[in-house]
């Protein structure tokens, strides 16, 4: 049946934005632009483009001549994009870039500290010749403070934000020492904050105020998003440690093995404590004053937790995930990514797409989780193969005409894929 919001505008349709970033913090913002229906103009160097394109394997191959194309790190943060290849070291190319921008709403950039203004693209000189233009910057660690000009990079992020210092095995134990978690967060999480930014920008400026300077640091991020861990030591003096699967302000709330694999039992409150208790057949544990409250849990977590772990050896994940389902304590599987894909929760709610790629003919991609009852999101367009735009959009734009066209692509200035 036909959805009678599937041809609403977009939220944040009629925004144009030029995104001038690579990798992953950057991207991640700006595919959330152009999936509220922003029109986001993605400024790649002609020799390679964004460094993502090449971080494989894998990649996808072009069905023309069988040749590998563009990585799947790429295809995760870049659909919906147009790729304006323009070489901004040239003094023809930045002037391209900073006339695109006078035509944009937004600029993201996630250049070191201070390298753009050799090159005019600076928020400076922008704001003062374009003063309703949204300028977001997003560094490893902001623009002031005295780390400033280092590089930052997830991984060292996430070290140095805190977050590896309560993730993994306590110290010790088989396994023990500090990890990263397994995707990019403070690149994700950063990209995350940059979008919100930009709409609150994007307000402010048609309220009246102009446009401003966004600065985000995923340092700043990654301590941000410390959340309780952070409190607990600001409330405390104490620095929290690693404790592997479990977590330090309830128990049980971690990972168990079941007799055919890994469960996490997830129970938050009392009365689910007692439910669970009863769900194993020993409601005994659910009234042993030990383990009556959160707090005594805690504080008795090395004993429960061994008692728990022997039960639920006993017994498969889909019982448990039954059992505890039929008296509404959370429970369920540690899924390898493909049984991620496979869960009918998951399809149910449309995370995989097919999207068409110019060289690939089609390809996957994982649907934003934002649900809007009046504007759904629509996925029309995949990831840009590099410079696959560049003409079209500088004669949209620009007015650029075919001779200068063809003389920048001879110069070296653009790369167009189709011209």
């Amino acid at each position: 049946m036909q959805n009678n919001h599937d041809n609403a505008a977009l939220p944040l349709q009629g925004v144009r934005v030029l995104d001038m970033t690579r990798i992953l913090a950057g991207p991640w913002a700006t595919q959330n632009l152009a999936d509220l229906g922003a029109e986001v103009i993605k400024i790649e160097n002609p020799e390679g483009g964004d460094d993502t394109r090449k971080m494989g394997p894998p990649f996808v191959r072009n069905t023309s001549t069988g040749e590998e194309t563009d990585a799947a790190y790429f295809l995760c943060c870049n659909r919906a994009k147009q790729s304006v290849a323009v070489d901004i070291t040239s003094p023809r190319g930045r002037a391209l870039v900073r006339q695109l921008a006078a035509q944009c709403d937004v600029l993201v950039e996630n250049y070191k500290v201070g390298s753009l203004v050799k090159y005019g693209l600076d928020y400076e000189t922008l704001h003062a010749e374009l003063p309703e233009l949204v300028y977001c910057s997003i560094t490893g660690f902001g623009q002031t403070g005295p780390y400033a000009q280092r590089a930052g990079y997830d991984y060292l992020i996430q070290g140095m934000g805190g977050l590896m210092s309560v993730t993994g095995e306590r110290d010790g134990t088989p396994g023990g020492g500090p990890q990263r978690a397994g995707v990019a967060l403070a690149d994700i999480l950063s990209g995350m904050y940059a979008a919100l930014a930009i709409v609150a920008a994007l307000r402010h400026r048609d309220g009246g105020g102009g446009g401003q300077h966004i600065d985000i640091g995923m340092l700043d991020v990654q301590v941000a998003v410390l959340a309780n861990q952070a409190m607990n030591y600001l409330t405390t003096g104490i620095a929290p440690g690693r404790l592997g699967n479990g977590h330090p302000n309830i128990v049980p709330y971690q990972a168990f093995r079941a007799s055919d694999g890994h469960l996490i039992l997830a129970v938050g409150n009392d009365a689910q404590f007692r439910k669970m208790a009863q769900a194993m057949g020993r409601p005994d544990i659910g009234e042993d004053a030990r383990f009556r409250t959160i707090a005594l849990r805690v504080a008795h977590r090395d004993e429960l937790v061994p008692m728990l772990a022997e039960i639920i050896a006993s017994r498969t994940i889909d019982e448990w995930v039954a059992a505890m389902a039929s008296v509404d304590v959370p429970c369920g599987p540690i899924n390898t990514v493909d049984r991620v894909f496979a869960d009918p929760q998951v399809a149910s709610r449309g995370a995989r797409l097919t999207l068409a790629h110019a060289h690939a003919g089609t390809v996957p991609s994982v649907a934003n989780p934002i649900r809007m009852s009046a504007t759904p999101m629509r996925y029309e367009a995949g990831p840009p193969v590099l410079g696959q735009h560049t003409a079209g959009v500088l004669r949209r734009l620009l007015g650029t005409s075919e001779e200068e066209l063809a003389a920048l692509a001879e110069e070296r200035v653009i790369k167009d894929t189709f011209i």
